[in-house]
């Protein structure tokens, strides 16, 4: 399966023996999607296959959790008494390093800052099993697709951004920790049966356009829920025009539009990847399994929807801020900014990170900015450059690509996620200071790069944010726009020229940590230290009690996007992921209240003693009383990244249920498997009656059945009362979960 998997081999001939079976069932042709997902089956004889209505129980072909998820997984991991994983698995250690003044000092800061987290993720790899990539080694994403990656695979990661392996023709499915763990485990690991969204993909990109502008392109089309539930599947003429990493672009943002997965149909761009990444023999494995990592021909006509996007008319998109499907082509960006009173002066250009720092982007990159050297040009704006790997790094290094960004006056960041992820300490901007910034990033919610709410993030392609680092406004189009030069001439950029794929790629310093022998494992010990502030060994949540849904006061009314940036926020944060007590400090701080308007967000009021404080504050003394609560969400909760602890952090903190006009599909699930309820009010409109000082008590709980609705009885202490269902998406394996107080607690009893 890869270099560093000795004795696994590719799963070809198991998975086309189970493929076989699935078509006795659906005798139709087969999307590329239902090939690769319905082989993985546990049982693809019997599993009910219903798209948006039955769960798959798959079982994966490898897992990849990143440092920020690790240290939680693995205290799940080591809590349910399994002596090593059952599958290939990696850790990565890429989210901790705080951005700031350049990679070299980043990173030693980091390894200083963070030494005890990268000494238990470390030590508990080599105890059970799993390689584990040091710092400054690379991001999650971009390691996977350089070493892992194999078309027709299964790869469950624990961050958003994991169909990224879409450019391998290789399924990903991001996930929380706990399903990382089952999966881990050899346990099978279930799923929503997702329908499938085409998007067919006509004519060629020209001009300034990008595969980053495909995803923004689409975004905008179908918003940040048109892919929940569905993969979703590129085919068309299209296609065969988009390089391996271009792909991988795609599929990495395609998590901004809720998708459960992505899918690009094998090719002969693949083929030169997996050559030049030194993984030939899996190239040839695949040309001899075509069909396997091709959909059938006429299977197009059983997409659940297809939308479809003309690449020769495709201009470059910017999307932002504040959310990533605004999308507006380049032409019209300076006329939003306008009307929208949105800063038009850029404070930053940021140019990386898993979703485009390819060979080929940071080869535009060099280029442009030699051309704007020639024209004794320099950036306008700070501009800051990651690298995705120390593949990537070493590789650019010798193309001489740093050094003309260096001479630019770019700061090179460490190989890690860095601002990507709330990683930069930026102390040019006082907090709340509005101003824009411009990145070639995935996502731009509130506060998401540097904790500054005032912060206009906007996205776009490398190249694109390169030429706005020298116009430094958002009012500008390089195919059309010039510069005046300091001499006072005008300087106008010409397409950036650029190759697919190097030479030969520089593998740069070895920073993997392969698993000792097993013998050696054993003797491994994994520590953790009682009087820790980051490290806290977890303890069973109690099992579901009788009645415990009855009378409930509301914690808060969410309202507006509440992602899991705003249940559980990032930045300084990091520190805390393993520390479950400590990080629940930052709960629910992010989100807007609808009870407390004239408040900023992250507030609540105490309805036993009227105090209103902050979230977390009033939510311990709940639970200090023995008060449970509820917690009321508005639409699509729980968007965004994977993050596990915005589950984890509610039901530590006494909350019962959570009730929302919907759900994203990864943080539903991650409060289900913690022992949370989370129920979908079926009337959309309740969301609007709900007042501050009800209590809702949910009705039937113990008696819940799959497909059943429950019904949500609200009580004003003015005496009212009125009632509305709602319904829930648990069906009779996870029943347990929600009885036993969590998924873990089950496990553990049926061992």
């Amino acid at each position: 399966m890869s270099r560093y998997d000795l004795g696994r081999h590719l799963p070809y001939t198991h998975l086309l023996k189970s493929l076989k079976r699935i078509r006795r069932r659906i005798q139709r042709p087969l999307t590329l999607s239902e090939k690769m997902l319905y082989s993985h089956l546990c049982e693809p004889d019997t599993q009910d296959i219903e798209p948006g209505k039955s769960f798959l129980k798959l079982y994966p072909d490898r897992v990849a959790i990143h440092d920020a998820n690790a240290t939680m997984a693995l205290l799940q991991f080591m809590s349910a008494g399994i002596d090593r994983v059952a599958i290939p698995t990696t850790i990565h250690t890429d989210h901790l390093t705080m951005a700031e003044k350049g990679a070299k000092i980043d990173l030693a800061a980091a390894k200083i800052k963070h030494a005890e987290v990268f000494n238990f993720l470390a030590s508990a790899s080599a105890k059970y099993n799993i390689g584990f990539w040091k710092p400054g080694s690379g991001i999650i994403h971009t390691i996977l697709f350089e070493n892992y990656t194999f078309p027709g695979g299964l790869l469950v990661g624990t961050d958003s951004h994991t169909p990224n392996a879409a450019g391998m023709a290789m399924l990903g499915v991001g996930v929380g920790g706990s399903d990382g763990v089952d999966a881990m485990a050899g346990m099978p690991w279930e799923l929503p049966c997702p329908k499938t969204l085409g998007v067919r993909l006509t004519g060629r990109l020209t001009g300034w356009a990008s595969s980053k502008d495909i995803i923004c392109k689409l975004a905008g089309m179908v918003s940040v829920t048109g892919g929940k539930g569905k993969i979703v599947e590129f085919f068309g003429p299209g296609v065969e025009f988009l390089g391996a990493t271009a792909m991988a672009t795609i599929g990495n943002m395609s998590a901004e539009i809720g998708a459960t997965s992505c899918l690009f149909p094998y090719s002969q761009t693949m083929t030169d990847y997996l050559n030049a990444t030194h993984r030939g023999n899996i190239a040839g494995a695949a040309l001899q399994n075509l069909n396997f990592i091709t959909p059938d021909e006429g299977s197009e006509q059983y997409y659940d929807n297809v939308v479809e996007i003309d690449l020769d008319t495709l201009e470059p998109h910017i999307n932002g801020p504040y959310t990533p499907d605004l999308s507006h082509p380049i032409s019209k960006l300076g006329k939003a900014a306008t009307e929208n009173d949105w800063p038009k002066a850029l404070s930053a250009s940021l140019v990386g990170s898993c979703t485009n720092s390819s060979y080929e982007d940071l080869m535009k990159v060099s280029d442009l900015l030699k051309q704007a050297d020639a024209a004794g040009l320099k950036p306008k704006t700070p501009f800051f450059i990651s690298t995705g790997s120390e593949q990537i790094r070493a590789t650019a290094e010798d193309a001489g690509f740093l050094d003309v960004m260096r001479n630019a006056g770019a700061t090179i960041l460490s190989s890690s996620c860095g601002p990507c992820v709330g990683q930069w300490n930026r102390p040019d901007l006082p907090k709340g200071q509005p101003n824009s910034i411009i990145s070639s990033f995935n996502r731009n919610f509130t506060g998401r790069h540097d904790g500054n709410p005032g912060t206009h993030s906007f996205i776009t392609s490398p190249e694109i944010a390169t030429a706005f680092a020298f116009s430094g406004s958002l009012d500008f189009n390089p195919a059309a726009d010039s510069i005046i030069t300091p001499n006072g001439t005008p300087f106008k950029f010409s397409l950036p020229s650029s190759d697919e794929l190097p030479t030969a790629f520089n593998a740069g310093i070895d920073l993997y940590q392969p698993p000792p022998p097993p013998g050696d494992a054993q003797k491994v010990t994994v520590e953790i230290d009682p009087t820790s502030d980051r490290l806290q060994k977890l303890e069973p949540f109690t099992a579901w009690q009788q009645d415990q849904a009855l009378s409930l006061p509301i914690l808060l009314k969410v309202k507006g996007k509440c992602t899991t940036d705003h249940i559980s926020p990032a930045g300084p944060w990091y520190d805390y992921r393993g520390h479950l007590d400590n990080i629940s400090n930052n709960m629910l701080t992010g989100a807007t209240n609808a009870f407390l308007p004239n408040h900023s967000p992250g507030m609540a009021q105490n309805v036993t003693t009227g105090v209103i404080d902050a979230v977390p504050v009033i939510a311990r003394q709940y639970k200090a009383g023995g008060i449970r609560y509820c917690i009321i969400g508005h639409n699509n909760y729980g968007e965004g990244s994977s993050r596990e602890h915005a589950a984890l952090e509610p039901r530590y903190m006494g909350a019962v249920a959570i009730i929302a006009n919907g759900f994203a599909r990864i943080h539903e699930t991650n409060l289900k498997k913690q022992g949370i309820l989370p129920l979908t009010f079926d009337d959309a409109e309740a969301w609007g009656r709900i007042r501050q000082d009800d209590t809702v008590s949910i009705l039937g709980v113990e008696q819940i059945k799959q497909g059943e609705n429950l019904t949500a009885v609200f009580r004003n202490k003015d005496g009212t009362e009125w009632r509305t269902m709602v319904s829930h998406t648990f069906h009779e394996g996870q029943i347990p979960w929600l009885m036993s107080g969590s998924a873990l607690n089950y496990i553990k009893s049926q061992k």
